[in-house]
């Protein structure tokens, strides 16, 4: 069982679930908050009994962004190499998230502002609840819109037109719509989300985990390649899945109709 420090891990079943919580500071995140985030993602790749991912927010936001004096003061203090590091460490955040081979779930409670924005955009499904926001608001202080893979991955989510807008301006939008450009795949009643995110990571902790997680590294892999070479990776990769004992066993339960029972 991991026992990180800076916000709160638990695991019911095979799912786990990270609560940033620091509801006081609408769960701005520190430097250290970061990188156990990013440990926490890396180490859940050997977690073998964890097959699906939430990540939320206690109180009434999900994660404001950097906190203004842990970490946005402090960086006046460095120079462009204690910058870098800094930077990169917020990068190697989306990174770790990605490099996951299992579903990470957004439960995104209330504000959603900058690198909670883009944790949010690197996790594989949004839910949100419906008296929620969400804002991309680099540029509002001073920064580029172009942060911790916002302008790598919300045009090939949303189209390059709205992104280009959201990342100029920083303007705070709705769930409601966030969910008409598909950047949210659900939005409920609050009451609802922990309940409808936990249904929903249950559903694919329940699935064929090697196939989801394959099903992931091709959804990344394939955003940079031309048709002939996805065409190639793909039959590489379902021919692997022919090969994984998940795939017999979905075939043995439709012989003998009943559910499979993924190992």
């Amino acid at each position: 069982m991991l026992s990180p420090t800076t916000f709160l891990y638990e695991q019911n079943d095979a799912v786990a679930t990270i609560t940033l919580n620091r509801p006081e500071r609408l769960n701005a995140l520190t430097f250290e908050i970061y990188r156990e985030l990013r440990d926490t993602f890396y180490a859940l790749r050997e977690q073998k009994d964890v097959r699906a991912v939430i990540i939320t927010g206690a109180g009434r936001a999900f994660c404001s962004g950097g906190d203004v004096h842990d970490i946005i003061a402090q960086l006046f203090e460095r120079d462009m190499e204690g910058l870098l590091e800094f930077t990169r460490l917020t990068c190697d955040l989306i990174r770790s998230m990605r490099a996951l081979p299992k579903p990470i779930i957004a439960s995104l409670n209330g504000t959603v502002a900058g690198a909670g924005a883009c944790i949010a955009l690197a996790s594989d499904i949004r839910i949100a609840s419906e008296d929620g926001k969400i804002a991309f608001l680099f540029v509002k202080v001073g920064l580029s819109g172009a942060d911790m893979g916002a302008a790598y991955l919300l045009p090939r989510v949303i189209g390059l037109a709205k992104a280009t807008e959201l990342l100029y301006t920083g303007d705070f939008i709705s769930a409601q719509e966030a969910r008409v450009l598909g950047l949210y795949n659900q939005v409920v009643k609050q009451g609802e989300l922990t309940q409808v995110s936990r249904d929903f990571a249950e559903r694919l902790a329940r699935g064929p985990s090697f196939a989801i997680g394959k099903t992931k590294e091709m959804l990344h892999r394939e955003l940079d390649m031309d048709l002939e070479t996805a065409l190639e990776c793909e039959a590489q990769a379902q021919a692997i899945c022919c090969q994984h004992p998940d795939f017999r066993e979905a075939y043995t339960a439709f012989v003998e109709k009943r559910k499979p029972h993924f190992k």
